[in-house]
């Protein structure tokens, strides 16, 4: 058996290329997972976008459409209106809430496990009006130059859709009659709970009470909950608020700057909306960056910003709820030098509860991880009055620990991540891993972030205290490991060269295993972790989808299973509860130098002269039925 090299060492350069190798590939694993069988696909970089062989991706939702009838899309003549009512742009999250029965509770239908029918809730992070438009050069020009009617189509364009959908024969088909067809936008009235509900840094000239806010926006990744509600993220809020920070005061100046919000590189939202400009309006902008909470099986349920989950850049939030213990719930600060929390509630989950359920994330404690160099962690506690979360620094409540988290998380020796997006815990093995897409801005290496200038990210796995399935999830001490570090195992550039796993054959990672930047994951039922990525481009080819097992011999070996269309991302893998349908988000295709509306660098999904390059939501299925991955 391969050594476990020391990290100390390989911080300092001492491990050759070969040490990095068995350090990425001899990490212990929980239990033992079967060799994926697919046929990997080529890196590639064109139009198309690329599939595993004996695996077919049905094109399911597009940008535009409509979600109430079948009116065919026509860019040229989008109204708000009319977006209000379709399908958003920049799909990101998806999140499968099966459906069984109209009569049965939300976590009756979630805990079904149909696999057949179900409520397809997909988040939109963001506009981009050079290729919704005509007229732009580029997205810069889109974003300064947008007029007051493109504006209010983002702006519907942004937040989430709730989409009822059903299995039929081998394709899925969205119900446009279906009672539970939803969207939330900037216009939804969102209700704001938690300690800092009603604090006066929250409270507006449109809402003096401070416990409601209209809509949400920077949508990215997301969660569920096994009572039966989605969670939402609010990450890149910042960009979409202008104005003069210079005019706030100097702490709530530099609450703003920490989360880029206002300045010269932001939206003009606020020339059409007051309530984004941050000189006439101060306070709108803590309203957001927070989590949502909503009953997608209750069309008329007011979603609700959770502020004990903090405020920052979240990338989405994830659940750990076993029976008659604490909940944990997992979220990433999805900035260069930014924090990974863990939430924990003060009660406990029953299953049965479903009522009392609904209060889990509404009372805990927020923590803020921290490595260390021996392999171990420790969860640090966001309480207002420990340590340096005092008055003295500017915390006079828990409300300002909550509304300033990134500086919270600094003051008590939090350590700084390359960007910490999708965190989630394998329901195979209870270990937790964490996707660090990359960090350009590092200039010197630490003992859980491995490389300067980290191009290529890496994957971390986190191990609380227990054995598999068994892990304790409140405990605030755990140990770690490095799962894989992103990039081409062959490149001449340290910071770009990936290392992988290592087979009980010496196998290792093909040609087109390598991949960079991970971004989201998702767990088939088998425990296989599949990684979606954001930023492969920069390596000269397309994002996409790879799997690989997580334990056993053949652990962190990838295969490469999906690919995107040029400038595309992929976003939101999420399995139906059986593995046979696996959703994909395709998120700004054609997004590329030189691409427009007018003059956009492919026209995918449709490929029709009409329209342009749209977002969309696929669905992909083994042709004969299978678990998607299988041969």
């Amino acid at each position: 058996m391969m050594k476990k090299i020391n990290r100390r060492g390989f911080i300092k350069g001492s491990a050759g290329i070969g040490g990095l190798g068995m350090f990425a590939g001899s990490l212990t694993g929980c239990s033992s997972y079967p060799k994926l069988e697919f046929s990997e696909i080529p890196h590639a970089l064109d139009q198309q976008h690329h599939v595993a062989p004996n695996h077919n991706a049905q094109v399911l939702l597009r940008w535009g459409d409509d979600l109430f009838s079948d009116k065919e899309f026509d860019p040229s003549r989008i109204t708000a209106p009319q977006q209000a009512e379709s399908f958003g742009f920049n799909n990101d999250f998806i999140g499968f809430m099966p459906l069984e029965d109209e009569d049965l509770s939300a976590s009756e239908n979630y805990n079904s496990g149909n696999s057949e029918r179900g409520l397809l809730c997909i988040n939109h992070e963001y506009t981009l009006p050079h290729l919704m438009f005509p007229g732009f050069s580029d997205e810069e020009d889109g974003i300064a130059n947008a007029n007051r009617e493109q504006t209010e189509v983002e702006m519907q364009a942004c937040g989430h859709s709730v989409v009822e959908v059903e299995l039929r024969g081998d394709e899925w088909r969205v119900n446009k009659r279906s009672d539970y067809t939803r969207r939330i936008t900037l216009d939804t009235p969102c209700e704001i709970t938690g300690p800092a509900a009603g604090h006066p840094r929250l409270q507006t000239m449109a809402d003096p009470s401070g416990k409601k806010v209209l809509g949400t926006v920077g949508n990215c990744a997301g969660g569920k909950t096994p009572w039966g509600t989605v969670l939402i993220a609010e990450e890149g809020f910042g960009g979409f608020f202008m104005g003069n920070r210079d005019t706030l005061s100097e702490q709530e100046k530099d609450n703003f700057e920490r989360l880029s919000i206002g300045g010269e590189d932001s939206r003009r939202w606020g020339k059409t909306a007051s309530r984004f400009h941050i000189e006439w309006e101060p306070n709108e902008a803590n309203r957001f960056g927070w989590m949502l909470e909503f009953d997608p099986y209750d069309p008329t349920s007011t979603p609700k910003k959770l502020t004990t989950l903090g405020r920052f850049e979240h990338e989405g939030t994830t659940i750990v709820a076993k029976p008659g213990e604490p909940i944990a719930a997992y979220t990433g600060d999805d900035d260069e030098f930014q924090f990974i929390y863990k939430y924990v509630s003060h009660e406990e989950y029953k299953p049965e509860a479903e009522h009392l359920n609904r209060s889990l994330l509404q009372e805990g404690v927020l923590y803020v991880a921290k490595f260390n160099e021996d392999g171990s962690g420790e969860w640090l506690p966001l309480v207002h009055g420990q340590g340096a979360l005092t008055e003295h620094q500017g915390f006079v409540s828990q409300a300002d620990v909550l509304i300033e988290c990134r500086r919270a998380a600094q003051l008590i020796g939090a350590t700084p991540m390359d960007r910490p997006e999708d965190i989630e815990t394998n329901p195979v093995n209870d270990c937790t891993y964490v996707m660090l897409t990359k960090n350009k801005k590092r200039k010197k290496s630490d003992v859980a972030n491995m490389r300067p200038k980290n191009t290529a990210g890496h994957i971390l796995e986190i191990l609380h205290p227990g054995v598999d399935g068994k892990r304790d999830h409140s405990s605030q001490t755990f140990q770690w490991n490095t799962f894989a570090l992103g990039g081409h195992p062959n490149s001449n550039k340290i910071n770009d060269r990936g290392f992988y796993g290592t087979g009980p054959k010496g196998e290792t990672v093909s040609e087109n295993g390598w991949f960079a930047c991970p971004d989201n994951l998702a767990f088939d039922p088998k425990g296989n972790m599949w990684v979606a990525t954001d930023g492969c481009e920069a390596f000269q080819c397309h994002d996409g989808l790879w799997a690989m097992p997580t334990a056993g011999p053949y652990r962190a070996i990838p295969k490469h299973f999906f690919g995107c269309p040029q400038g595309a991302e992929l976003c939101g893998p999420e399995f139906t509860p059986d593995g046979s349908t696996l959703f994909v988000a395709v998120q700004h295709p054609a997004d590329v130098e030189g691409s427009s509306y007018d003059k956009p660098a492919h026209r995918w999904p449709d490929y029709d002269e009409s329209l342009p390059p749209r977002p969309s939501v696929m669905a992909i299925r083994h042709k004969d039925g299978k678990m998607v991955g299988e041969a």
